[in-house]
């Protein structure tokens, strides 16, 4: 049976921070498509902290990634920048040279590996980010800052915002949406996801963030073993797909 008819989308996951569920969460998506019937594909542009392996450089969250995609892509393809240490990417760059007027991670490796894959047709596209929003690529030949941001931008993806529910959330979430709808783009739709198991007055947090956002509620994750439990506590109405 082939997979269903829709139009073509691509959505950027994004986080008020690192380690706040990014990727668990764009399994759990793909998951949810794959059983829909889509052609689903992943795309980590960017990662750190990966293992040396006798293939190349392997980052765990990319793995998970390609193995979720319905659509057979190489590890690569999934993540075409790859450093070992589990730092900053562009700090990760810099100590890979000692050319002090290297220029920043490349964005046109970004758009390169981004285009390679949606020429492959598939009917989602799931692009997660590493870190936050603003994750920094380096400082270009004119003094100037260059972001991942940029890229989403470019592409005017839609982006799904992932709110690691702990301490300090709110300050985070309306932050980092205000930061995403100042450079014109349109948040889809948004994630709670529990990651302080203790996180005092939770439910209170998640309906002012209802508030203070208002954008798409997605759903709330709580403490989960695996991404496939995920099903029952999203809802991918809200995203039009």
């Amino acid at each position: 049976m082939g997979h269903l008819s829709v139009k073509r989308r691509a959505f950027f996951v994004t986080g008020t921070d690192t380690e706040v569920g990014k990727t668990f969460v764009s399994e759990a998506l793909l998951i949810l498509l794959n059983k829909k019937g889509l052609l689903t594909a992943a795309y980590k542009p960017i990662a750190a902290g990966c293992e040396l392996t006798p293939e190349g450089l392997r980052n765990e969250d990319a793995l998970t990634l390609q193995q979720h995609s319905s659509l057979e892509l190489t590890y690569d393809e999934v993540n075409p920048i790859a450093f070992e240490a589990a730092i900053a990417p562009h700090l990760a760059a810099q100590n890979l040279t000692e050319d002090v007027t290297a220029q920043p991670i490349s964005i046109d490796t970004v758009r390169e590996g981004f285009n390679c894959i949606f020429q492959k047709k598939p009917d989602v596209l799931i692009v997660e980010g590493a870190g936050g929003w603003r994750l920094p690529l380096g400082i270009d030949f004119e003094g100037k800052p260059r972001y991942l941001s940029e890229f989403v931008v470019e592409r005017n993806l839609s982006v799904i915002l992932v709110v690691g529910m702990r301490l300090g959330c709110l300050n985070h979430a309306v932050l980092t949406a205000e930061c995403i709808r100042n450079d014109g783009l349109k948040i889809a739709g948004w994630v709670a996801n529990q990651v302080d198991p203790d996180m005092p007055f939770l439910d209170d947090n998640i309906e002012s963030l209802k508030t203070l956002l208002d954008v798409p509620f997605i759903g709330t994750l709580p403490r989960l073993n695996t991404p496939e439990e995920a099903g029952v506590h999203l809802d991918l109405s809200v995203l039009d797909i």
